[in-house]
């Protein structure tokens, strides 16, 4: 549906119970669909929020996402909630920044003043800067985003918003023949360097590959379409942060006649007579459909019975996950140019910082990471004079994060940024949190502590990715980022559409 349809009155889940395990997008967004389609659903959150990893801290004078802090692809958002006749704006307002983000590479240890470039909305612009890095390349980069527009238009109607979970549902005749022509194996690096020879380039067409918790070199050269998302679908901010958005779908679900309840945790899920059996706290409740937002490989070994397992023995443990992350929430006195309200600082050759992240598990001696200044754009999340600054290094799953380690990473993370952008933030610190392996683990249960999932490897792409239908209990399904489409908060909104027209199709 396009975002000025009118709402479904359908109503083919009249009369059913359904409750959705986890307040994240994807819970929030099935749940919506769910009771759009005329159930009865509650959504069950341990927490003492909603959102799941995309939170928030506040102390009265400082706000920081905890988790997803850029606003991409527009047009999902368009489209969900245009499925129920509203739009973004009648929940919050966006921005759309300029710069897109700044680029700084580092250049030695000790370098005084470091190479850097800014993506921004003007594609002359940008077809400049790759000019000015290499003859010819202005011209190349306009082959590249044609192309990833249409991987992106393709990929979108065929193979995201239309849930392919089998391999034979891509021998359609149609599908192939709309497929004809995308780039579906070999690596991201290996594409991108068939259109551009310098490495800077190269690393500014595939540092997205962040966002899917993959790397240049285990990434499917498909994933080119994130470099249209990124260079024409614009860079946007929702004013107040990415937990406006969260606090916009509970809005809509609590509309739609849904009960989210938060400090309400689910400690196991059984098979009914009549449906699927969910213990919390408060009690033993049967409903008609359970639908699992936490993540699957949770759910698998400690929600599901003795013996009733949804994946063989070691399945969990053979996965590729997508990376941990060392994050500081940081409440700072004073300016902090030339950092822009999303800065990344990459090292000249960032291979050894992947191979510590998926090859050899380390920590990173020479780190790639990111900052997000939200206070650039936004002065309500911080006091006049301060700047609130998170900052995210992507790091292996399963690393030991002890005090000390933290304490020591912390210190070169830090002195890093002050080397090469000359903002130097240690003696101006006013308010502190950090998170990292342990707390993606324990907060969320997330297996070896990764912040974002599965990673978009060949192997864990589309049908060969975990589906949304249990093989253990009828009346169980499964939604976001563990699911297809995969990672990311424009997925989990369409994960939430897939498991809800799963549970539609079954009943």
């Amino acid at each position: 549906m396009t975002p000025t349809q009118t709402p479904t009155t359908r109503t083919p889940l009249a009369g059913r119970t359904a409750t959705v395990v986890g307040a994240g997008f994807g819970g929030l967004a099935t749940a919506c669909y769910l009771a759009d389609a005329g159930a009865d659903v509650a959504v069950l959150e341990r927490h003492e929020r909603p959102g799941g990893h995309a939170n928030r801290i506040e102390d009265g004078r400082f706000a920081f996402d905890t988790g997803p802090s850029w606003y991409l692809m527009p047009d999902v958002f368009e489209r969900f909630f245009g499925h129920f006749g509203r739009a973004p704006s009648d929940y919050y307002d966006l921005v759309q920044l300029d710069p897109h983000y700044r680029v700084v590479w580092k250049e030695g240890d000790e370098s005084d003043v470091c190479d850097s470039v800014d993506v921004r909305p003007d594609m002359r612009h940008n077809r400049a800067v790759f000019e000015s890095y290499e003859d010819g390349a202005g011209e190349a980069l306009e082959r590249y985003l044609e192309e990833a527009e249409h991987t992106y238009e393709v990929g979108m109607e065929r193979f995201v918003y239309e849930d392919r979970q089998r391999l034979r549902d891509f021998l359609d005749v149609d599908v192939l023949r709309s497929a004809r022509g995308l780039t579906f194996l070999g690596s991201m690096q290996d594409h991108v360097a068939d259109y551009f020879d310098h490495p800077k380039l190269r690393q500014l067409l595939q540092y997205t590959l962040v966002f899917l918790g993959g790397s240049p070199y285990n990434t499917p050269a498909l994933y080119n379409l994130m470099s249209h998302v990124d260079f024409e679908l614009g860079v946007y901010y929702p004013e107040g942060g990415l937990y406006s958005v969260v606090e916009g779908l509970v809005a809509l679900a609590e509309e739609l006649g849904v009960s989210v309840r938060t400090d309400c945790e689910v400690s196991g899920l059984a098979r009914a007579s009549d449906g699927v059996t969910v213990v919390t706290g408060d009690g033993v409740e049967t409903r008609d459909v359970v639908v699992a937002n936490a993540n699957l490989a949770h759910v698998d070994r400690d929600l599901l019975p003795e013996g009733t397992r949804e994946y063989r023995e070691g399945y969990w443990d053979d996965r590729t996950y997508a990376p941990s992350a060392y994050m500081l929430y940081l409440g700072v006195e004073g300016s902090v140019d030339p950092l822009e309200h999303h800065t990344l600082l990459l090292p000249e050759d960032w291979e050894p910082h992947f191979e510590s992240i998926f090859e050899d598990p380390r920590w990173p001696e020479d780190p790639s990471y990111y900052v997000n200044v939200p206070s650039v754009t936004d002065d309500s999340v911080a006091p006049a004079g301060h700047e609130t600054v998170v900052v995210l290094v992507p790091v292996a799953p399963g690393l030991d994060d002890d005090e000390g380690t933290r304490g020591w990473f912390r210190e070169r993370v830090l002195s890093d940024l002050a080397t090469h952008t000359g903002v130097d933030l240690r003696d101006r610190i006013v308010v502190e949190q950090e998170a990292c392996v342990s707390e993606f683990a324990e907060r969320y249960d997330d297996p070896q502590g990764t912040a974002l999932g599965l990673a978009h490897t060949l192997r864990q792409t589309g049908p060969l990715r975990p589906g949304h239908r249990s093989s253990a209990l009828d009346g169980l399904y499964y939604t976001g980022s563990f699911t297809t489409p995969g990672v990311g908060v424009p997925m989990c909104l369409i994960s939430g559409q897939h498991a809800a027209d799963a549970v539609v199709a079954d009943h």
